[in-house]
């Protein structure tokens, strides 16, 4: 999936030593290098007019799984079609820009052409359903408010279901086709495979500790741990179509670090570190003999590697060049103001004081990590620093440091934010006349909070599809997002006055930084309606606004010349105010 002709779109790209269909020819032994491919070798394959959000192969071959988003919103669609680019089909999804619910796929079941698919209703209700892409059959094996799918056994008789709001999720697993359903593990985290006869779920969990380690569960046993690290989270993990390995990625302080896990025989074993920092996609091949990554550093751009399990050795085949002048991204350390730790990513535009920006991630269960950001790089350019820091509630450092800013906690998080300007201008990094805070989603959220509680240390503000006001976001986002924030959050009822106390908006009259509102027309994650409260409210006490909407967008921006036109906008804004 790449946006290299300005929209997110399908492509197919031929590999040296293997076939057009994508199966190997033999093993593969490679040092890094880059393989060099004409243009001409990779092609579009033809979905649609509509962004592409995720792609995957079936194991056959034979069909492409897509994820498309009409009018560029969150209500996706699912579709089949060829490698070649035929015989495209609607399998699961609303029809229409303007429907309601969404459809996801969420992996291929055994070794044909059956999709397992998670429908989610406006009711805020979810199915999940095996979709067979040849025939169009359709299976519904279970159906409940805040479920989702995780996996099904190859024979289809068993299938791993998550249960649960945010920070408190459930593993559960049910015997198909009468769905009865028996507890794998308490509260836990998102991840989960099954074995191929069903027998063993592999799940990420931080259930009884407090970092995330891979547990495997069978049902009646105790669970067991297959791999943990006292300095690392498991950050996401691939298992073979034969249920032999599993390849691990670490989050080590927000770098990737790569293992291999025999499932058969156990044990671990590390592979040498990959040529990125992060590591956002790991997918294993049919028979386990190749790994397929998607990395990206701060100085280059996500591309796809290929990595032999065997003998740890990358070669790098889709994606454009690293940067010419290499980006440094430094880790930094300093306290908050009770004593907590929190760290963040340092970007100097030069040394000595200068102008600087807080950047805050959305989530909160995110966390901010050497990734590729033309944001950044743009900022730099125009003699900008930039401090993205991981305030409590950042997911990466331990189920303790995410929940430290759950319901009234959150008031310290927005210290946080505080802390970090002390930081700044306490080591000479920032001057203390020209720092600025923006940040996306709940990082938007984070934005408007520290403006109106801390105004005196902001010069501006940049808010991107942020909440204002926790009532009205409860009342219009969507259902299943609604009911899985109380545990974030708090209940929108019996919570009323906490969310209104920590809701902005209702602290406006101490806004006094100029803001930057950005926002998507189609997002219903975060509804336009919070952009335009801050926007209505800010103008009226005369704080200078701006509000830029991008109509064919939703809670991200996808497209290129939106992305353009939103990197040149924030930084216009706050090279104006920090000049003047």
């Amino acid at each position: 999936m790449c946006d290299r002709d300005g929209t997110p779109r399908v492509w197919v790209q031929p590999l040296a030593g293997h076939t057009g269909e994508g199966r190997p020819l033999a093993p593969v032994r490679f040092p890094y290098a880059q393989a060099r491919f004409g243009p001409h070798a990779a092609r579009v394959i033809d979905t649609g007019p509509e962004p592409v959000t995720n792609v995957l192969w079936s194991p056959d071959g034979e069909w492409l799984a897509v994820q498309v988003a009409p009018g560029g919103g969150e209500h996706t669609q699912v579709w089949a079609v060829r490698p070649d680019g035929t015989d495209r089909r609607l399998l699961a999804g609303p029809e229409g820009a303007l429907a309601r619910g969404s459809a996801v796929f969420v992996r291929w079941i055994g070794y044909g052409s059956t999709l397992l698919v998670a429908e989610l209703a406006a009711t805020g209700m979810t199915e999940a359903v095996l979709i067979d892409a040849d025939l169009g059959n359709r299976d519904t094996i279970a159906a409940g408010p805040l479920m989702w799918p995780s996996a099904v056994s190859h024979d289809r008789s068993r299938a791993l279901l998550r249960q649960g709001p945010r920070g408190m999720r459930e593993m559960t697993v049910a015997d198909l086709p009468f769905g009865r359903e028996r507890l794998l593990l308490p509260p836990t985290t998102d991840l989960g495979a099954l074995s191929p006869d069903g027998e063993v779920a592999y799940v990420r969990s931080n259930a009884g500790r407090d970092r995330a380690v891979l547990m495997a569960l069978r049902v009646g046993e105790a669970p067991q741990a297959v791999a943990e690290r006292p300095d690392a989270e498991l950050d996401r993990f691939a298992v073979s179509a034969d249920g032999r390995i599993a390849l691990l990625v670490w989050n080590v302080a927000g770098r990737s670090e790569l293992e291999v896990a025999d499932l058969v025989d156990g044990g671990t074993r590390a592979l040498p570190p990959p040529p990125v920092d992060v590591i956002g996609s790991a997918r294993l091949s049919l028979d386990g003999s190749l790994a397929v990554l998607a990395g990206e550093s701060p100085s280059a751009p996500s591309h796809v590697l290929l990595c032999d399990p065997a003998t740890g050795s990358y070669l790098r085949v889709v994606g454009d060049e690293p940067l010419a002048e290499p980006l440094h991204a430094e880790l930094v350390r300093f306290d908050a103001r009770d004593g907590l730790e929190l760290t963040g990513w340092l970007y100097r535009s030069a040394p000595g004081p200068m102008p600087c920006v807080i950047y805050l991630h959305g989530g909160p269960e995110s966390q901010e990590r050497p990734t590729y950001n033309p944001l950044f790089q743009r900022l730099l350019a125009a003699g900008i620093s930039v401090l993205a820091p991981n305030v409590r509630g950042s997911s990466g450092f331990g189920r303790a440091f995410q929940d430290a800013d759950n319901h009234a906690l959150r008031f310290h998080a927005i210290d946080d934010v505080a802390d970090s300007v002390a930081y700044l201008t306490g080591g000479g990094v920032a001057d203390p006349a020209r720092v600025a805070c923006m940040g996306r989603s709940y990082g938007g959220y984070l934005t408007l909070a520290a403006l109106v509680t801390h105004p005196e240390l902001f010069r501006a503000g940049v808010d991107v599809c942020g909440m204002a006001d926790f009532a009205t976001f409860y009342a219009l986002t969507e259902p299943w997002i609604a009911a899985a924030a109380v545990g974030e959050y708090g209940d929108p009822v019996a919570d009323r006055d906490l969310l209104r106390a920590l809701s902005p908006i209702h602290s406006f009259d101490r806004l006094s930084a100029p803001l930057l509102v950005v926002h998507g027309a189609q997002d219903t994650n975060v509804p336009v309606y919070e952009a335009e409260q801050v926007v209505a409210e800010a103008t009226a006490r005369g704080v200078p606004c701006r509000y830029l909407l991008f109509d064919d967008e939703g809670h991200e921006t996808v497209r290129t010349a939106n992305k353009i036109a939103y990197v040149e906008a924030v930084t216009d804004w706050l090279t104006r105010w920090f000049t003047e």
